[in-house]
């Protein structure tokens, strides 16, 4: 049984656009289209009794909010088969459950109610640190969102932790027929005592050259088994984190592995793909590496 795209709607301007690219998404990788939307509705709710034969206002506006987003799914891909469902729980506990049994979550950048000012939504932020499946934050411009740049870009830095994403960008490409850019950077040590004889030129070129045998070592085995998919390989001077974000400006999609780490507050993502998160000008693709 396949696993379904799921999408979280709230019924904002942001939920929406990640509706429609859930669906545009859902119908290129012949899945299906799950709409989630968690309420508490029972919680706030409950103690105040309601008419006889009425139901709480909340819970009517979570069910019409999922099945207003499903009936958009629809129309937008007859061919997609699309369900919904209203979930009892927080949306982080809701998502990451869903997440368990999902191809991917897919999710806005920020939610219904939130700070218009914040960069990331608190909800997705969470998500994409905790979840067990990748997890799509449709994000960026109008070109990056309609994916007319026809580009996926794919972020390299430690080949060993990051096979699940390089799997992932590949089955991208392949669906949308169109380039993968895998990046690898090298940002040059101020001072390292290992290249004292060396001059500046040739320390570029000892990085620059291990940075494409970090490509080659991510990309040789995945790439023989996508062998219609068209990939540049590309290694940039400078921090990973401000390299991606820059080259998503002509991308549809970044697709980064989940370095997630063990911090004060849970767990929490790595430098690279918390920036993009919030900067990217393009949806970003968080995935995670399990084992």
């Amino acid at each position: 049984m396949e696993h379904p795209l799921v999408v979280g709607t709230d019924g904002s301007d942001s939920a929406f656009r990640a509706l429609d690219w859930a669906a545009d998404e859902a119908a290129r990788q012949g899945l299906p289209l799950r709409v989630v939307y968690a309420s508490r509705w029972e919680r706030y709710e409950g103690a105040v009794p309601a008419e006889a034969g009425e139901r709480p206002s909340e819970q009517v506006l979570a069910e019409s909010v999922v099945e207003s987003a499903a009936e958009v799914a629809r129309r937008r891909h007859t061919d997609v088969k699309v369900s919904g469902e209203v979930l009892a729980a927080d949306a982080v506990t809701a998502l990451l459950n869903e997440g368990l049994h999902a191809t991917a979550l897919i999710l806005g950048s920020r939610g219904r109610g939130e700070i218009a000012g914040l960069l990331l939504g608190s909800v997705s932020l969470a998500v994409a640190a905790r979840a067990r499946c990748p997890v799509i934050v449709v994000r960026g411009d109008a070109a990056g969102l309609a994916g007319t740049h026809e580009r996926i870009l794919l972020g390299i830095a430690d080949p060993a932790k990051e096979t699940t994403a390089v799997r992932f960008a590949f089955r991208e490409a392949e669906a949308r027929h169109c380039l993968l850019e895998a990046v690898c950077a090298w940002p040059l040590p101020v001072r390292d005592a290992t290249e004292a004889p060396l001059l500046a030129a040739d320390a570029r070129r000892y990085h620059e050259k291990q940075a494409s045998a970090l490509l080659d070592e991510a990309l040789d085995e995945v790439s023989g088994a996508h062998p219609a998919v068209r990939l540049r390989r590309v290694t940039v001077e400078g921090p990973a984190h401000k390299v991606l974000v820059h080259r998503t400006a002509a991308a549809d999609l970044l697709v980064t592995g989940a370095q997630q780490r063990q911090g004060h507050f849970g767990l929490q993502l790595g430098r690279v793909a918390h920036t993009a998160l919030c900067h990217a000008t393009c949806p970003v693709a968080v995935v995670p590496q399990h084992g």
